[in-house]
C-alpha cells in the first residue's frame, strides 16, 4: 500500500533551465494526486537565487526557497536538478555543496535535461548509470568518463535517476508513479497527458534514422548507422558498401539520390557536427577534438571545419566555451 505520507520532490531550478522538461516532470505528479484523490506526492521549488528562477525562454518561476533554507530535504525525498543552457556555468560551489549535502542526508538524486551535468560535477553519478540529452552526450562522455552513460530516454539506477530532456521527463515520472501507485493509475495519468506511448528505459532518445532523414531504405539506414557508430575511426566508403552488400558505385548513387551528397561528404558532416559539440561543451584541446572526430591532422580538421561552418575550430573555441554546454 502507498505510504500515507506524501513523497516530496524538491526541484532545483538552475538559471536558464529549460521549461518543458521541468513542466513534464511536475505535471504527472499533480495528475497522479488528482486521479487517486489522495496527495501521494508533494513538491517545492528551490534555486540559487532564492526568489525566482528564469528559464531559457525568459519566463520567471517563483521559488519556494533558496539553497540556504532551513527546511532540509528529508531522507526518502527526491531532488530533481533542472538544467538548461550554458549548464557548466551553474556548477557553482554553493550548488554542488548543496547537492552533496542532500545526498549525504539520504535523498534520492535526479536530473532532467542537462541537470545530469551538475550531478556528475558534484561526483554524485560516479560509477552510476545515467543519461543526458543526445546533443550533450559526447561532451558529457568526455568530461565524465566515470559515469556509465546511456542514450535512453531515462535511466533509473537505484537512488539516482536521470531523464534526457523534453518529454522524457514524463516517462521518468510515470515510471516512478507506477512503482508507487501501480500501472492502472499510471495509464490514467498518461491518458490525461495525451501521452499515448509510455516509453521505458530501453527506448532511445532520437528518432529512427529513416524518420530523421525522411527516407525508408534499409541499406541506406544501415550504412548511416555504421557511420554514426564509427566517428572516431571512420570506415572507408568502399568498406561500408561491401559490408552492406553493394558496390561503391551503388552506394554513391544511393546517397546522391536520397541525400543529395556523396557518402564521403555525409560522413564528414556527421563527424564535424560531433567535433562542434565537443568544442562547445568540453575543455578538450583542438587536437583532442580532431582525433575524437576521426581527423589525424589538425590542419585538415581546421580546413574541413571552416569549409562547413565558416570559422576555424580555434575561433569557435574563442567565441564559445565549455560554459556553452547545454544549448538545448
Amino acid at each position: 500500500m502507498p505510504s500515507e505520507t506524501p513523497r516530496r520532490f524538491t526541484f532545483l531550478l538552475l538559471n536558464r533551465f529549460t521549461l518543458m522538461p521541468f513542466a513534464a516532470a511536475i505535471e504527472p505528479l499533480r495528475l497522479a494526486n488528482r486521479a487517486s484523490g489522495v496527495a501521494h506526492f508533494s513538491w517545492r521549488l528551490v534555486g540559487p537565487a532564492g526568489d525566482v528562477a528564469t528559464c531559457s525562454n525568459g519566463t520567471s518561476v517563483r521559488l519556494d526557497a533558496g539553497l540556504d533554507s532551513e527546511a532540509p530535504v528529508g531522507r526518502g525525498d527526491v531532488v530533481i536538478v533542472c538544467g538548461g543552457t550554458e549548464i557548466a556555468r551553474e556548477a557553482t560551489k554553493p550548488v554542488l555543496n548543496w547537492l552533496r549535502r542532500q545526498a549525504r542526508g539520504g535523498a534520492a538524486m535526479g536530473a532532467v535535461c542537462t541537470g545530469a551535468w551538475i550531478l556528475a560535477e558534484a561526483g554524485l553519478l560516479d560509477g552510476r548509470k545515467a543519461t543526458i540529452h543526445w546533443e550533450n552526450h559526447d561532451g558529457f562522455a568526455e568530461a565524465f568518463p566515470e559515469v556509465d552513460l546511456f542514450r535512453s530516454v531515462f535511466v533509473h539506477d537505484g537512488n539516482r535517476m536521470t531523464a534526457a530532456g523534453g518529454t522524457a521527463s514524463v516517462d521518468l515520472m510515470l515510471h516512478l508513479i507506477s512503482e508507487t501507485l501501480g500501472d492502472a493509475l499510471t495509464a490514467e495519468v498518461a491518458d490525461q497527458l495525451l501521452h499515448t506511448t509510455i516509453r521505458s528505459d530501453q527506448d532511445r532518445q532520437r528518432l529512427s534514422i529513416p524518420t530523421r532523414i525522411g527516407v525508408r531504405h534499409p541499406r541506406l539506414s544501415t550504412v548511416i548507422a555504421r557511420m554514426e557508430a564509427n566517428l572516431e575511426e571512420p570506415i572507408s566508403p568502399a568498406q561500408l558498401a561491401s559490408d552492406a552488400g553493394m558496390s561503391a558505385r551503388q552506394l554513391e548513387r544511393l546517397f546522391r539520390r536520397y541525400l543529395n551528397r556523396s557518402p564521403k561528404r555525409y560522413y564528414m558532416e556527421t563527424r564535424l557536427a560531433r567535433a562542434r559539440n565537443l568544442l562547445m561543451q568540453t575543455e578538450m584541446s583542438i587536437i583532442e577534438v580532431a582525433l575524437a572526430s576521426g581527423f589525424s591532422s589538425p590542419s585538415h580538421f581546421s580546413k574541413c571545419y571552416r569549409a562547413l561552418y565558416g570559422s576555424t575550430p580555434y575561433r569557435e573555441r574563442g567565441t564559445g566555451s565549455a560554459s556553452k554546454a547545454g544549448q538545448v
